[in-house]
């Protein structure tokens, strides 16, 4: 999703100011990214907190989750590089949004949870859920695979608000699997969205949201491939945030 269409999306909650900001990074769309939020708002003549309100309102948990977007719509049009350039370009992304990102609630809600489910809405998608799965074992964190559709309709009444779900997803949009965030939501049941770094349905649903960069390559031959590596490396990043999390409390118990 470009920007200009997370904005006629978003108009109705858009103000003066916060198109005076949208009218300087359209016009500096290959340069802004590389503004922190303090250099943009001065560039702008506006307040720290109205870039991140500005944020917020087009779907983003914050600034650092925009700037990487800005810098990803940025990226050479399909034919204008190789598909590996592209990858490199993906991972670096995604490093850049998690060394920024503070993952400390999602890490105190693996640690409350009763039970944690995994679920991946598609083929690839599942096998990052198994990957999480493996990981958490060495840390005594037993996920839950749930396989499909069918096996969270059967699941669904034992559901409870203790137990967390992580929900692997491509595009966020998959449409049997809205209803099924919906549903978690309306029950109180907290999840994880890992997806693409863009606007979707299941980010809306949950503030604790992840996402992996991963910008589709056409071919020449028209066929479109999509890197899985993002994701594998945001869900050991979880990992990783979960074990710095354990230590660090057993650290100030000492």
């Amino acid at each position: 999703m470009q920007l200009e269409e997370l904005i006629n999306q978003h108009y109705s909650k858009l103000n003066d100011n916060d198109f005076h900001i949208l009218k300087y990074i359209l016009n500096h769309k290959h340069t802004c990214y590389h503004l922190g939020i303090d250099a943009l708002a001065k560039a702008c003549s506006v307040s720290r907190s109205s870039i991140l309100r500005l944020a917020q309102k087009l779907g983003f948990s914050g600034y650092s989750e925009f700037r990487v977007f800005l810098k990803w719509e940025d990226q050479p049009e399909e034919g204008e590089s190789m598909s590996f350039e592209k990858l490199l370009d993906d991972i670096e992304a995604n490093l850049k949004f998690l060394r920024t990102k503070d993952m400390t609630d999602m890490c105190q809600l693996i640690d409350a949870a009763d039970r944690i489910f995994v679920y991946g809405s598609g083929n690839a998608q599942k096998i990052c859920a198994r990957d999480l799965q493996r990981m958490f074992i060495p840390r005594h964190r037993y996920l839950i695979l749930i396989e499909d559709t069918n096996e969270f309709n059967l699941m669904r009444d034992d559901f409870k608000v203790n137990d967390l779900f992580i929900i692997i997803s491509l595009s966020g949009e998959t449409p049997e699997l809205i209803p099924q965030a919906r549903m978690l939501s309306a029950k109180g049941i907290p999840f994880i969205s890992i997806t693409n770094l863009k606007n979707n349905v299941l980010a809306q649903l949950t503030p604790h949201n992840l996402y992996a960069t991963s910008k589709p390559v056409t071919l020449s031959d028209k066929t479109e491939i999509v890197a899985f590596a993002p994701f594998f490396l945001v869900g050991e990043a979880l990992f990783r945030a979960y074990v710095d999390y354990k230590e660090a409390e057993k650290n100030d118990n000492e």
